[in-house]
């Protein structure tokens, strides 16, 4: 038995202006392109990802397992047709040579230069390759979800946690019904729909109601025996006609119950959908109250410049509100500079620089330019910038920060990356020599997924609004695609939905 099993993920910012080219796609990988046939088996073997389940399950049943792709990038702009070519025709040159099964790990939110829906496209075409081979598909929670996603597999499991502490179980959920097919012991049948609301990233969090609780309907739905229930919070940054929140259950062999299960989860986000929406404190205030709090660490969430949601992680708003109020015992995560890295390479650890640091990015979305900060401090590391997440997010999965640094002001070490990263886990900060449990403040670029690897830690917590294109100001974002009306762009609306 020979089965397909491939990686191809991306969240598409569709308001940054950071690029997306395939070198994009190559984390894991010293080549500029993604990892591919046994290469990729062996770096995501044992790994807390859906790729590591669908290894392990493969493994277990003694199959042969084909790996055309494992492509991963930090959310950015819309990917260059070129890229999204190469990696699609290797899934799909694989799935043409013959094959029982095909198991996709995918994001659910790529667009591309020229599509809207970059999943539901390669779906469509590996469908027309293999009309009659299940199919299996994990998507992330922030998946938008097109019609051809759905109708071009057989199984399809998202997140239920938010930080994505759950994406190898999801890989399990996904994969697991695929080989019971070929047993001849489920007949997946599957039902989704959507409501309009766009809710805002910062309420999405599963440790809060409501996702909390519409998880923990999804998660009982499969305990009385859904193969898969899934809600998927949609990701707003997308200006695509069906960003937002949206369903899919998979039961065995009852497409009427698939139906009733979908719409009481979608009746369940829809009565909760005021609870989404995110509420914005002003800078100034929100780093006063951090002035006055003593028990730390306390986190500094700069959350709308972070790699997660398509950020350049080079806006230096947050950064400098610290810098100016006299804030000490501080380490930042991160600002993405390379010639700021290459500039402190070239002058030693040790040595003291003045450097215009960040704001190389300009955000024409939402009219701004980028502005470097003056800073003056001590270099004091250098670091080829690899780590492996300690988990429990993507335990075991090689990170690349390329050419890293850290600069010492003598209040704030700020760690300076050249390319994004997200600060998701302790590792983060451990490969460079800094105890984030020491620290008094952490300042950390990220919306959600800072609560994986410190929330443990984390005895304070202050959301600083910067400047970036991960803004929950919707205010800020010109939407032209998205449908209309939609909440909380527009508050008078019914519950319409959109189902197959």
């Amino acid at each position: 038995m020979r089965v397909v099993i491939a990686m191809m993920q991306h969240e598409t910012n569709t308001f940054s202006t950071v690029p997306t080219p395939l070198a994009r796609f190559s984390r894991g990988n010293p080549e500029p392109v993604p990892l591919e046939g046994q290469a990729a088996i062996e770096a995501f073997r044992g790994t807390g990802t859906a790729l590591g389940a669908f290894i392990e399950l493969c493994e277990a049943e003694g199959v042969e397992m084909v790996a055309p792709l494992a492509a991963s990038a930090w959310p950015s702009g819309p990917v260059e047709d070129a890229a999204y070519a190469y990696m699609t025709d290797r899934i799909c040159d694989a799935v043409a040579k013959g094959c029982d099964a095909i198991l996709l790990h995918l994001h659910g939110a790529m667009v591309t230069e020229s599509l809207e829906d970059g999943e539901g496209a390669l779906l469509a075409r590996v469908r027309a390759l293999a009309p009659n081979t299940p199919i299996g598909v994990a998507l992330d929670m922030h998946t938008n979800l097109y019609p051809a996603i759905v109708d071009n597999a057989d199984v399809v499991a998202g997140y239920q946690t938010y930080p994505h502490i759950d994406v190898y179980e999801t890989g399990m959920r996904a994969a697991k019904p695929i080989f019971a097919m070929l047993k001849g012991k489920a007949r997946p049948t599957m039902a989704w729909g959507n409501r309009p609301m766009l809710p805002h990233v910062m309420r999405q969090g599963t440790d809060d109601f409501p996702n909390s609780e519409i998880q923990a309907l999804c998660k009982r739905m499969e305990a009385e025996g859904a193969l898969s229930a899934t809600f998927f919070t949609g990701f707003p940054h997308a200006d695509i006609e069906l960003a937002g929140s949206s369903a899919v259950v998979v039961t065995d062999g009852d497409q009427a119950r698939a139906e009733a299960l979908c719409k009481e989860i979608l009746d369940l986000a829809w009565k909760e959908r005021a609870a989404f929406v995110y509420e914005i404190e002003p800078l100034e205030q929100s780093l006063a109250r951090a002035r006055t709090m003593t028990d730390g660490p306390i986190v500094l969430l700069d959350h709308y410049d972070n790699a997660a949601s398509g950020g350049s992680m080079d806006s230096m708003t947050v950064l400098k509100g610290i810098l100016e109020a006299g804030l000490d015992n501080v380490a930042a995560f991160a600002i993405c500079d390379p010639d700021a890295v290459a500039a402190m390479a070239k002058a030693g650890v040790g040595s003291t620089v003045t450097l215009a640091l960040g704001g190389r990015t300009d955000m024409p979305s939402i009219g701004r330019k980028g502005e470097p900060l003056t800073v003056t401090g001590r270099v004091r590391l250098l670091s080829d910038g690899r780590f492996r997440n300690i988990g429990p997010m993507s335990r075991g999965v090689l990170n690349d920060m390329g050419p890293t640094a850290v600069l010492d002001t003598g209040k704030v070490e700020i760690v300076v990356v050249s390319t994004q990263q997200e600060p998701n886990d302790y590792a983060c900060f451990q490969s460079l020599g800094i105890d984030p449990t020491a620290k008094r403040y952490l300042m950390l670029k990220s919306r959600i997924h800072w609560r994986a690897g410190f929330k443990p830690i984390a005895k304070q917590i202050v959301d600083c609004a910067g400047v970036g294109v991960c803004t929950s100001d919707y205010s800020m974002l010109d939407f032209k695609h998205v449908r209309r009306p939609i909440y909380p762009l527009d508050e008078d609306l019914q519950p319409t939905s959109t189902a197959r």
